[in-house]
């Protein structure tokens, strides 16, 4: 219907996003009226998300239009946003910000540098960006999760670490486990997410691909490269960060210092 009424592009994407911001204000609306106490902070994600969303689109016309090597910054920038973003939703674990730039640039670099070498993602900026920012955004998610999954167990088994501790066990041993329960945790999502490929969802790079007219069955197989390569990045993000934040948590006399604020 819109379609008929505007002919300019960007005048129709600002009357969709119109649309979909009404509705979204009435869920705003309900869940005022059941009081959850989300209606700031929903107000505050749309506002961003809109905001942030269309001045990217407007950039990336710039962007694309310059050399290859600028995928290098712009990547780097995406990748010390997700640090950030992810140390918000974790408290009191020494160094957060550092393990996740370390994990994050390891995990989304290696993969977007091999990938694109290997000729998997196209070596043009329309295809390295918008897939870069995917696995870095998938990276950023999954480590958040490993890093507030991680912080919960250990304070929530505060008396084990220690006693393990006191009869002689290393470190790494007594912590192994709710590593493990961190890291388990964290990937859940992304194995959720390739078991129901295809069946529960159709992701937005298939249906991009379908929509412009490529063949679905290619579109399929692409599709699989993007989230295969999502959970990859996410793996070896969170593994690097686990390592990382394993040797954070116990002082050099091997006492735990990770603790709940309420021990504190």
């Amino acid at each position: 219907m819109l379609a008929r009424w505007i002919d300019n592009q960007v005048w129709l994407g600002a009357a969709q996003a119109g649309v979909t911001m009404v509705a979204a204000l009435l869920v705003v609306w309900l869940t005022g009226r059941l009081k959850l106490g989300l209606k700031k902070e929903i107000l505050i994600s749309l506002g961003r998300g809109v905001g942030q969303i269309v001045l990217v689109g407007f950039l990336l016309t710039v962007i694309f239009s310059a050399d290859l090597w600028i995928a290098v910054p712009v990547i780097l920038v995406m990748i010390v946003a997700g640090s950030v973003m992810t140390i918000r939703r974790v408290r009191n674990i020494p160094h957060a910000l550092r393990i996740s730039f370390i994990g994050i640039s390891a995990g989304a670099g290696l993969v977007i540098t091999v990938m694109t070498l290997m000729g998997v993602i196209e070596q043009e900026l329309t295809s390295i960006i918008p897939i870069g920012s995917m696995m870095v955004y998938g990276a950023m998610n999954t480590n958040a999760l490993m890093m507030e999954r991680f912080r919960s167990e250990v304070t929530s088994h505060v008396g084990q670490i220690e006693a393990g501790l006191a009869l002689g066990a290393s470190p790494e041993q007594v912590i192994r486990p709710y590593s493990r329960r961190a890291i388990s945790a964290a990937l859940t999502p992304n194995i959720n997410g390739l078991r129901s490929l295809g069946i529960v969802w159709i992701p937005g790079a298939m249906a991009g691909m379908v929509l412009s007219g490529q063949n679905p069955a290619y579109a399929g197989f692409y599709q699989f490269v993007v989230s295969g390569s999502i959970f990859v990045t996410a793996g070896i993000t969170v593994l690097i960060s686990i390592v990382l934040l394993r040797s954070q948590v116990f002082s050099q006399a091997e006492q735990l210092l990770l603790r709940s604020e309420a021990d504190n």
